[in-house]
């Protein structure tokens, strides 16, 4: 039997974008508007025709922010595939559509649905993401690209895991500071280096949000009554992931960490479901303004009634020896599944609101 060397994927039969990428290294930080080596998943990118490309990133069996889940059997966190996502689109944007490295990215919207959860368990090695990523609309002004909506075929070692949509939109540094002023009626930018120790009302308990470290919990005085949950966003200025670098604003993934985090207590409070037996299987979002650093930023849950538990599908899965009979895939126990609908408003002021869908895993 070969041994197969840990910075490669395996030799397993896999689509035409996985073929072409390599996963021995990764991307230049600056691709992915990164500061830390340590924050970078990315680790190549091919062009496949116009308009569409491969991108591979490495998700690490362990990370002090992805890693920290309660999560049985532990899996990549569905947050960290759509990092690895986002930083496909921003380091391609660069890459292959010209856009300047001084512009400035607003994030629009992000959709994340995950078929085979299985396949993402965490297992002896880093996994392998291969990402088959289509530009579907593409915004220009005076010949300059202003804007890109991606959608993006998810697999691992030649299974398919799901589907990601990710938009952005592209200011000149005048633009955006322009735009920015606009957003606060005048008021001067501040930056998240000034709120390090900034942190408002009482940290949720970890285990309430599936999570083991206190240092990985976004959310401050949730509570739940009447079927609803609430709870504010803590400013974690100082974390090294949400907040790789100085920020003048919310990064759109620190709300989307804080939202699910709600989601997740909602069901836990609420359902009495199993922080540890329930995954994030299906994220959709799309944000309406930005959120300022300053401003008490507040969450509101709703779950729905029970759904029921989405339909097996059946996946080839692959060895050296060749290909295996199909299994059926999801929830083996046929649980049904809770979707929520979050939203953050800062006042009177909608930032985004988000449906999940929580899927048990007991099996």
């Amino acid at each position: 039997m070969t041994t197969i060397g840990m910075d490669r994927a395996p030799d397993f039969p896999r689509s035409p974008a996985e073929l072409r990428l390599d996963y021995r290294r990764t991307v230049d930080r600056l691709l992915v508007h990164r500061e830390a080596l340590g924050e970078v998943f990315l680790t190549d990118m091919q062009p496949l025709d116009d308009g569409r490309y491969a991108a591979g990133a490495q998700l690490p069996r362990s990370h002090a922010h992805y890693g920290d889940h309660l999560l049985r059997p532990a899996s990549h966190d569905p947050l960290l595939i759509l990092e690895a996502c986002r930083q496909a689109t921003l380091a391609g944007a660069h890459r292959f559509f010209a856009v300047a490295t001084d512009n400035k990215f607003i994030l629009t919207h992000l959709r994340l649905r995950l078929t085979d959860h299985r396949i993402t368990e965490i297992g002896a090695g880093p996994c392998p993401l291969a990402m088959e990523v289509e530009v579907v609309r593409r915004k220009e002004r005076h010949g300059r690209v202003t804007g890109l909506d991606y959608a993006i075929r998810l697999s691992v070692r030649g299974g398919e895991i799901g589907t990601a949509e990710i938009g952005l939109r592209f200011k000149t540094p005048e633009g955006y500071r322009a735009l920015r002023l606009i957003n606060r009626g005048g008021r001067a930018l501040v930056s998240s280096d000034a709120y390090k120790t900034a942190m408002r009302g009482t940290p949720t308990p970890p285990y309430l949000v599936g999570r083991a470290l206190p240092e990985n919990v976004v959310l401050a005085d949730a509570v739940s009554q009447d079927g609803r949950a609430k709870a504010l966003l803590r400013v974690p200025a100082d974390h090294p992931s949400l907040f790789d670098h100085p920020q003048d604003h919310l990064p759109g993934m620190a709300i989307t960490e804080g939202a699910r985090q709600l989601a997740l207590f909602a069901a836990v409070d609420l359902r009495g479901m199993s922080a540890a037996k329930t995954l994030l299987t299906e994220l959709d979002v799309t944000f309406v303004r930005f959120g300022e650093l300053e401003e008490e930023t507040v969450l509101s849950a709703e779950l729905s009634e029970r759904i029921p538990a989405a339909p097996a599908e059946a996946h080839i899965h692959y060895t050296q020896g060749g290909p295996l009979e199909p299994e059926t895939a999801g929830p083996a126990t046929g649980d049904d599944r809770v979707r929520a609908r979050i939203e953050a408003h800062q006042g009177k002021e909608l930032l985004c609101a988000y449906t999940f869908v929580l899927t048990p895993t007991s099996y």
